[in-house]
Formats: structure tokens, sequence, C-alpha cells
């Protein structure tokens, strides 16, 4: 496993993380979700990312229960605040000053840790002044309960306001987590930019696209029996409306070939496509079964040349979205 530097700080995290999005807590059966995640370790992974909003706050707890008996030393637990949990109480969302600081905590005991090494804020909040929330996250910071701060899904102004203003508390923004794959480029035009003037890591997550980088979903074919496509407690929406359709997959069929020529599966094409964006510190990889955390890993240190991401370029022609307006939070707080 090859490790990277998390934006412009010492910390060193794996270049792949294991993510527990829509899985644990939810799809898989909590000792097939301990397996994965020993699988993960096994693997090399150091590095698992989740959030309170995940299952409820089940995933935390389910992840912090696989980590037990783990050196914490060796590990990089990242968490996130700002989608509704609990009873969805007024105040049980955003970026308020109340609901961070009761939810680092409520993080802190379902995790089974002292602090988490990154604390993200899960989208922006038009409704907290952003020194409210900065304010609150250098609190953090000094009480010991995170090291780092990192955001989720900010645009370019979004980061540069935050940066600016998390230099002036004297604690750092090192990373930001956006979907980012071969078909959804939206933060290269100006999120990537902007985060290497400000020495801010990607984290990215949906690197294989739902699934879809996978081959798995065919033109003209229904999705098969027990994939994400079917599943509507499992992104199904976010997967048919965005990327279900014959001029998408036939895009990707195009990819097969080259992955073949790398002696690489679809999954890991994708995943080494994402790594090679010198911006990216790691992608988020998720698993209902150990097996594919295992295929996915080897794509660490896989090397794709210019010729490759040429062809990769060729094969998909315009059918990556691209437009930096796609990277938004909700303008209201999800209740």
């Amino acid at each position: 496993m090859e490790h990277r530097y998390l934006g412009n700080s010492g910390l060193k995290i794996s270049e792949i993380t294991y993510g527990n999005w829509l899985t644990h807590g939810s799809q898989v059966e909590n000792d097939t979700a301990t397996k994965c995640v020993h699988a993960a370790l096994d693997a090399g992974i150091s590095t698992f990312d989740t959030a309170d909003v995940y299952a409820n706050t089940v995933a935390e707890q389910v992840l912090g229960d696989a980590l037990k008996g783990q050196r914490r030393e060796s590990l990089e637990i990242f968490t996130k605040v700002y989608f509704p949990t609990g009873p969805r109480g007024h105040n049980d969302t955003g970026l308020s000053r109340k609901h961070i600081m009761e939810s680092i905590n409520g993080s802190l005991s379902r995790l089974g840790t002292d602090y988490v090494d990154l604390y993200q804020a899960h989208r922006y909040d038009y409704e907290t002044p952003l020194e409210e929330t900065m304010q609150a996250f250098a609190d953090i910071v000094r009480a010991g309960k995170a090291l780092y701060i990192g955001v989720s899904e900010w645009n370019a102004d979004q980061l540069r306001a935050a940066h600016y203003m998390a230099r002036d508390l004297g604690i750092q923004l090192v990373s930001n987590q956006p979907q980012y794959n071969m078909l959804w480029r939206v933060i290269e035009p100006q999120v990537v930019p902007t985060s290497k003037e400000l020495g801010i890591s990607q984290v990215v997550w949906s690197p294989i696209a739902q699934g879809v980088l996978t081959g798995k979903y065919k033109p003209g074919q229904p999705a098969p029996a027990g994939s994400r496509a079917t599943d509507e407690n499992g992104g199904k929406d976010m997967i048919t409306d965005r990327y279900l359709n014959d001029e998408i997959l036939n895009g990707v069929a195009e990819l097969e070939p080259i992955a073949a020529d790398l002696g690489l599966t679809m999954a890991q094409l994708a995943i080494a496509w994402v790594l090679a964006n010198d911006n990216v510190a790691t992608a988020l990889v998720g698993a209902s079964r150990p097996e594919q955390v295992e295929s996915n890993v080897a794509a660490a240190g896989v090397t794709l040349d210019a010729e490759v991401l040429t062809r990769i370029d060729d094969a998909l022609g315009d059918l990556p979205v691209t437009d930096p307006s796609k990277t938004k939070s909700p303008p209201t707080r999800i209740v």
C-alpha cells in the first residue's frame, strides 16, 4: 500500500481509504462488515472514512466495533458532520456550534476513540456564519478531539474563504471530499487548481461511479439483480438518474480493452485513474464482501502513463460532466 500526504500537512494516509457509506448498518450484516474492515487492514489500508449520518449513526458504531483491538496510532479515522441525525430535531442538522459540538462527542463515543484524525464538514451550511463553524472546528482541534479539519463538496470560493479563516484561527484545513471519477470531473476546472494553491487535498468518493465503471451495467439490459441500481435504499436514484443510459454505458464499454491491455479489472482502472490526479490524496472504496476490498486495493501503486490517459479520454469523448457549478451544497439545511 502506498501512502500520500494529506494536504499541506505531515499526515500520511493510505492512497486507498475504506469507506462505509451505504454498507455498514444498512446493506450488509455487522459480521460481514467486520470481515470487510479486517480485509482492508490485511491489505494495508490504514485510513477509514465514515459519517454520523450513515445509517443514522449506526455505521460509526459498526466501524468502531470492527476496529477494536487495533493500534490506534496506526490508523487514520475520518468522520463528518452536517446532515441530520438522531430524532431530526431543529438543531440536529447543519454546522452550527451546537450541532458540531454535540456531534463530535457522539461520533467519538460510537467510534470508541478519543479523537478522529480528520473531522469534515459534510456540506456547506448557508444558514450558519462560516466564522461560527470554523471557530467550533478550531475549538475541537484545540481540545484534541480532532487533529485536522476537512470539508466535503465545497466549491472553490468556499474552500478559499475557509482556508484563510482556518489559518487565522491557527488550524489546518487540509482536505475536500468530492465525488470524482472518469465520468464526473466537475472539480477539475476550479476546485483542483484552488486546492493546489491552498495546500488542500482531495479525498475522493465514488471513484467507480457507484459501480458503473466496473462494466457490470450493460446497454440495453436491465440492471443485474442485487446491484446498487436495484436497491431503493442504496443509492439507486443517484445511479439511474446520472449514469444508466445507453450512451454512457456504451462509452464505458470502450474502456474494457484498455483495462484488459493493462491486466486490470475495470474497477482497478477507474481507481488508478482517480489516483493519477496529483491533487488526490486517496480514493474511497466501499465493499459488501471482503474479496471486493482485496480486488480494489490492487489499484494502489498502478501508474497510468499519458498514452493510457489519452485513450481513456478518447473512449469517453464528451460524456464526462465538467461543469464546476455542479459542485454545490443544499441551499437550506436538510431536516
